[in-house]
């Protein structure tokens, strides 16, 4: 019985994924065997020692220690695309904020509530409706920064309203590629993108590359009159440099889901309560794949969607599984297969994939394992955790 460990409300939908008679799931336990949460702030000492594995119900994962828990051998999944719709549906409606006058036209309609005549309503609305007129977006460049789950989205949906598509990508994928409809014209560097764009959006991981991307160097290759959109992470906009875009009219208005005291009260910003995944849908579906992959995982050893770890899947055969975490060093597998064929065990399959400093080994054999040839494994010098699946 595997002693799952909520740190967050997680859907019902996803917990069902992880059967009553396998698991055990709650708010509390000392020992548990795996995390599962979305936005809790994990720290290193939250972390027991009987965590073999941590999954976060969303994309991002800057609220769990990574570094940590590579070192100690604990993979960390997340789960991208799954609130890729939730959050292409809100930059729409960005993209149509930041193009009509309809918030401050609503604000302004909201000040008549004394007016009790509807003619004299509708006269005095008609006269002063040109004060919101917008653009439409048909026919305007939309920029694309980041062509991944949610980018691939937005940009079909750009298209279906008629704009232009720029996009740009260095760490392009060749999945995320066939996903790319073909008319998104890839920019070689992000300055002609920003040059060109009449819309940027946002859409990458946070990463020491990405930390403060969008900076006043990157800023002064605006077209004058552009609208930056950032549903991605607030690490990644430099926001004292947005704030000097905007007043030097490089840009014409900024649209993020990460509010800042700096950016409240401006006419030129509209801010968003961190709802880019708040939707039932998109939670709900982060929830499954999470918990999908932590059952996956706890029962098989394989790996999808880690952030820390090698993808690794392969087919139980044999009498056992044993799944072996190393240092990528030379040797270390070696002196694993030395050890079992000491014992006279037969390897039926096995599969080693490494990921940075990471090796992970999934090795079926042809008959148990004792709990001292287990021992001898993690002695070896450079092996960090070995599993008995």
């Amino acid at each position: 019985m595997f002693k799952i460990l909520t740190l967050n409300q997680i859907s019902i939908k996803g917990l069902e994924r992880l059967p009553r008679n396998q698991y055990e799931i709650a708010s509390e336990f000392t020992a548990p065997d795996a995390i599962l949460l979305r936005s809790h702030k994990l720290a290193p000492a939250d972390i027991a020692p009987s965590v073999k594995a941590i999954a976060r119900a969303g994309a991002g994962t800057n609220n769990v220690p990574v570094a940590d828990c590579t070192a100690r051998g604990i993979p960390v999944f997340n789960s991208p695309g799954a609130n890729a719709n939730a959050v292409k549906e809100l930059v729409i409606s960005g993209l149509t904020l930041g193009s009509r006058g309809i918030l401050q036209g609503i604000a302004y309609v909201n000040t008549l509530g004394d007016m009790k005549d509807g003619a004299e309503l509708a006269k005095l609305l008609e006269k002063e409706k040109k004060r919101f007129k917008g653009n439409e977006l048909a026919g305007r460049t939309l920029g694309i920064v980041g062509l991944g789950a949610i980018g691939s989205l937005i940009a079909h949906a750009a298209l279906d309203l008629g704009m232009n598509v720029v996009g740009y990508d260095p760490a392009l994928s060749v999945d995320a590629a066939w996903r790319l409809p073909s008319a998104v014209k890839r920019m070689e560097n992000l300055g002609s993108l920003f040059s060109r764009a009449d819309y940027i959006t946002l859409h990458l991981p946070v990463l020491d590359a990405t930390r403060g991307l969008v900076n006043a160097e990157l800023l002064s290759n605006c077209k004058p009159g552009c609208c930056l959109l950032n549903f991605a992470r607030e690490e990644i906009v430099n926001v004292d440099s947005v704030i000097e875009a905007l007043e030097a009219g490089k840009l014409r208005q900024f649209i993020t889901d990460f509010p800042t005291p700096e950016l409240i009260g401006r006419d030129d910003v509209i801010l968003m309560p961190h709802i880019g995944a708040s939707t039932d849908e998109a939670e709900d579906n982060c929830a499954i794949m999470a918990a999908n992959q932590l059952d996956d995982f706890l029962c098989n050893g394989n790996i999808t969607n880690s952030v820390n770890f090698p993808s690794l899947q392969l087919e139980r055969s044999g009498k056992a599984r044993l799944a072996v975490v190393n240092r990528n060093v030379p040797k270390i597998l070696g002196s694993i297969l030395s050890i079992l064929a000491d014992a006279d065990i037969n390897i039926v399959d096995m599969l080693n994939k490494s990921r940075d400093e990471i090796a992970y080994n999934l090795i079926d054999v042809g008959s148990e394992v004792s709990d001292a040839l287990l021992a001898d494994i993690e002695a070896l010098d450079g092996v960090i955790k070995v599993r008995h699946i």
